[in-house]
């Protein structure tokens, strides 16, 4: 059907288009945004784009709430454009000259799509499509019967729709997907009777079985890469990840050829192990006491913030309470006004309103101000805690990280005494022929070997140096952001709140200058 519109010219999907179709489909929210310059397309959730001509999906990224999009039949050859619409529900691609499914990505809501009358040929990049409950692509180019395999991922899906396909005409084709989607409800637009899927079932009874045991496999294995992605994100957080094991001081000997070297002269096999061993005991107490702080970072946050809301909302309950007791007599007030014998008396009470929404105002602003200066010291001392843990961590850290540089300031003593015993049995043909070449040549002379023996101890002490660097640049930073971050949001709430509270009382002045305005005019 896409292929009525070949003879005429394709459009662009431009502003002016989708303006132009907004203005048709909406009247009302054209009339609702008549006194703004232009369309405001946020408001908009519906929009259909059918029988346009169109060759490529563009210019929709203002349409954030988009919940319903239709695009059939044009001539689009490409799903694209379509990142911003995270709201979207109901999507129409059919009849257009689309052949490869993508750029759904972030579509993560969708229910229901459909790509008939199109040319793919291959069902694929939908993964993230969980929510997806109808599905229709008939009048395709799928040939595979395995295809259907793939839409089992989609645990909602009820309804799918792909007659009109090659694949529709093997004859165990609604077998086969029946018993491969065992909780579609509609296929084909036919319901599926228990019949069909007693027979289906048995049928396919060994494959499906052998699917589902893949499928618990491949869940569990991604399980447990989530959980481990977890854990290292948790890791991360207390700034000590990769600190529970041996990941550090093996990246120490990564890449340093010389210590690889080194470490075939008799001896040294030992003392790696046992620096080894001494080593990963410190990260490891670095690894659990970085982790304790964490926590305990996380309660001082955690605390303050409590602490913060409690005091919001005393305040904001004696703030309520004054303008309830000031709303009870409002009403009365302006009563007065209108209802006053004489033009004196008017003004003898419009006086006595004024002095009221003074007073108001002044209980208001007082009030902010008294809860600005109780939060301010709050912010004083949630500071000063923090300061104080990030100090005790940072020292602590140092504290181990210089463990380390000792263990490794004492393996190069040793390595050395080694180095330089072996190059004396060398010289004395005391080695015995079984070294490797490589290392032969580090034992031609002492400056050799020390320069070798450095060379590697530089290399490792740089590691040491970086990963310390990394914690407590972490720490820095941390202290940084929660501590901004806690006077900022402070100073917006003020800024906010002092805002709504002038508009309030203007709009109380207002209301009595129009009482005002209504006596006059009587």
């Amino acid at each position: 059907m896409s292929q009525l519109y070949n003879s005429t010219e394709p459009n662009i999907m431009d502003d002016e288009m989708v303006q132009k179709a907004v203005e048709k489909q909406h009247p009302e929210v054209i009339g609702k945004l008549a006194k703004r310059e232009g369309i405001n397309f946020e408001d908009v959730t519906e929009l259909q784009l059918s029988c346009r001509n169109i060759l490529q999906i563009d210019n929709l990224w203002q349409f954030e709430n988009l919940t319903k999009l239709q695009l059939d039949n044009n001539i689009i050859e490409k799903i694209e454009a379509l990142e911003s619409l995270v709201h979207l529900v109901w999507l129409d691609l059919s009849f257009n000259n689309i052949e490869i499914i993508e750029g759904l990505d972030t579509l993560v809501k969708l229910q229901d799509l459909s790509l008939c009358n199109n040319r793919i040929s291959k069902i694929e990049h939908m993964d993230t499509l969980r929510e997806l409950q109808i599905f229709s692509i008939g009048k395709n180019n799928l040939t595979a019967l395995e295809d259907v395999i793939y839409l089992r991922r989609f645990k909602n899906l009820r309804t799918l729709n792909l007659t009109g396909n090659p694949l529709c005409n093997d004859e165990q084709y609604p077998l086969f997907v029946v018993a491969h989607l065992p909780a579609l409800v509609y296929l084909d637009f036919k319901l599926v009777t228990d019949a069909t899927r007693e027979v289906a079932v048995l049928k396919y009874q060994d494959l499906t079985e052998l699917l589902e045991r893949q499928e618990a496999w491949a869940l569990a294995q991604l399980e447990e890469k989530e959980a481990k992605q977890k854990e290292l994100e948790y890791h991360k957080a207390a700034f000590v990840e990769y600190l529970n094991g041996s990941f550090l001081f093996d990246s120490m000997y990564a890449e340093d050829t010389e210590a690889a070297k080194l470490a075939c002269l008799p001896g040294v096999g030992d003392l790696l192990q046992a620096y080894r061993k001494e080593f990963v005991s410190v990260c490891e107490n670095l690894f659990n006491y970085g982790l304790k702080e964490y926590e305990k970072r996380e309660a001082e946050v955690s605390d303050f913030y409590e602490g913060l809301h409690e005091a919001l909302t005393a305040n904001q309950q004696e703030g309520r309470k004054i303008i309830l007791d000031f709303e009870d007599r409002n009403k009365r007030r302006l009563d007065e006004i209108r209802n006053a014998s004489s033009y004196d008396i008017a003004e003898s009470k419009r006086a006595e309103y004024r002095e009221d929404i003074f007073q108001l105002s002044d209980a208001l602003m007082t009030l902010e101000m008294g809860i600005a200066d109780q939060l301010e010291e709050l912010i004083k001392d949630f500071k000063r805690n923090v300061a104080a843990i990030a100090s005790t961590f940072i020292e602590n850290v140092k504290g181990m990280m210089t463990q380390c540089r000792d263990l490794e300031n004492h393996h190069h003593e040793k390595l050395l005494e080694i180095s330089i015993t072996a190059l004396e049995k060398s010289v004395n043909n005391e080695l015995g022929e079984d070294l490797p070449a490589d290392v032969r040549m580090l034992l031609e002379d002492k400056t050799t070997i020390v320069s070798a023996a450095h060379a590697a101890h530089g290399i490792r002490l740089l590691k040491i140096n970086n990963r310390e660097r990394d914690i407590l640049s972490n720490t820095y930073r941390w202290q940084a952001s929660v501590t901004e971050e806690a006077s900022q949001t402070e100073m917006d709430r003020n800024r906010d709140r002092v805002k709504e509270i002038v508009q309030y009382i203007d709009s109380l002045q207002e209301e009595l200058e129009d009482v005002k305005t209504l006596e006059l005019t009587e």
